[in-house]
């Protein structure tokens, strides 16, 4: 009967995916109002769009330096305790500003240092989470799973910024304060977790940090499918990232208000929702492989209308056009990456495949700033979709790709091996 039943009602029915669920949406939600003040903050302390800048890279730098270890924690100790142990961190940092900001103390020193540190709570928590939903979903149920992470993170992007952006005129430590409190959510929701979420018993001595880094990387590195992959997001994340800066900064620079400047990001998020939303039912109906290829190539269609229009509706139509589909490929190639992983190498795999196609990201502005600068408008928009056209070949040229079957089928041959239970 439960088998029969929709996956989406199973997972609502999931307690321990809708507690870690529930307490990551809120979470979400205030790290996205935190990354939106940041730089207005640090901005107002100084008055250097150099040093507003600087306060967003640091957090995404702390993100990215610890993901490789954050990895081998999660394969070694209780992702719960790992989890909580972030979300607490998250509730000190944050609190630690909305103090200073209530005793007029809020100096640009500890705003860089929070936000260098938050990073760091962020990338410790998202390998132990991965591993996490592994544990408490089953493999019948994955895809959907993630597809409502997705969905969560573009709640998270659609609301986070207004959101952050009018407690942050009525006081500036009040945001912070706000994200202290969605921190302590997921810190609670996290004690309420009943799957054990312990690594995998290890006989023997352990090996030292830096061998279960390599072991993680040669897994991923010896697998062609998840080569492939690897090559494919970092120079997506790359040129794509940078393709919408362009479109952004000819917006800015066109002196478009910054009314529809938001609502070009409210579009993106409202997009992914509804992306989010369909993606299971898209998933179980195609090949996961060539849903993969048709998502890589779904940045080509709106170059057109991009180079030859700077408009606010224009550049919306196109970036919710392709967050439309994104969910989709996500959730059902990182679902089957996921499922045919081992369980004791999951957190070590996903941190090094997060580090490589993050790594690159950082550059994104300075890609889309000189080709602006050097190739004007329509031309940078153009050259960055050659580009993408040439990254989608990547995953259209892999055998290994092209051959994942429909979710269906392949849920049926890595079941024997690398089923888990769900707790219902």
């Amino acid at each position: 009967m439960v088998r029969n039943m929709p996956s989406y009602r199973r997972l609502a029915r999931n307690h321990d995916f809708t507690v870690l669920w529930v307490g990551q949406t809120v979470s979400s939600l205030g790290s996205r109002m935190s990354l939106f003040v940041f730089p207005l903050l640090a901005y107002a302390l100084t008055g250097s769009a150099v040093v507003a800048a600087v306060a967003e890279a640091l957090h995404l730098l702390g993100v990215v330096c610890v993901l490789l270890p954050a990895g081998v924690l999660a394969d070694r100790v209780d992702r719960r305790r790992l989890m909580r142990l972030a979300s607490g961190s998250g509730v000190l940092l944050h609190a630690s500003l909305a103090v200073a900001g209530l005793t007029d103390h809020l100096v640009l020193a500890h705003l860089l240092v929070v936000a260098l540190l938050t990073g760091v709570c962020a990338g410790l928590f998202a390998p132990a989470e991965t591993s996490a939903v592994r544990a408490v979903v089953a493999t019948d149920d994955l895809t959907t799973a993630l597809s409502q992470n997705q969905a969560r993170e573009h709640v998270a992007a659609l609301l986070g910024a207004p959101l952050g952006g009018a407690l942050y005129a009525v006081t500036r430590w009040l945001p912070f304060a706000a994200d202290a409190v969605t921190y302590a959510v997921s810190w609670v929701l996290l004690g309420r977790i009943r799957t054990d979420l312990s690594p995998m018993p290890h006989e023997g001595r352990r090996a030292r940090v830096r061998d279960d880094l390599a072991t993680g990387a040669r897994f991923v590195l010896g697998q062609p499918l998840f080569r492939t992959l690897l090559t494919w997001s970092a120079l997506t994340n790359l040129l794509a990232n940078a393709l919408f800066f362009v479109a952004v900064l000819r917006l800015i620079s066109a002196d478009v208000d910054p009314v529809h400047l938001g609502l070009v990001e409210t579009a993106a998020g409202a997009a992914g929702i509804a992306g989010a939303v369909v993606a299971p039912w898209v998933i179980e109906r195609f090949a996961t492989g060539w849903l993969t290829i048709v998502i890589a190539w779904s940045f080509l269609p709106v170059l057109v209308p991009l180079a030859l229009w700077s408009d606010p509706a224009v550049v919306a139509v196109a970036l919710g056009s392709v967050m439309l589909l994104n969910p989709a490929g996500n959730a059902g190639i990182g679902a089957y990456r996921i499922a045919v992983t081992p369980p004791d190498l999951l957190g070590r795999s996903q941190s090094f495949m997060s580090f490589a196609s993050m790594s690159a990201m950082p550059l994104a502005p300075v890609l889309a700033g000189t080709a602006l600068t050097v190739l004007g408008g329509a031309g940078a928009v153009l050259a960055l979709g050659a580009l993408l056209g040439v990254a989608a070949l990547v995953p259209t040229l892999s055998r290994t790709v092209r051959s994942v079957p429909r979710p269906e089928v392949w849920r049926a041959e890595v079941a024997p091996a690398a089923s888990a239970p769900a707790t219902v």
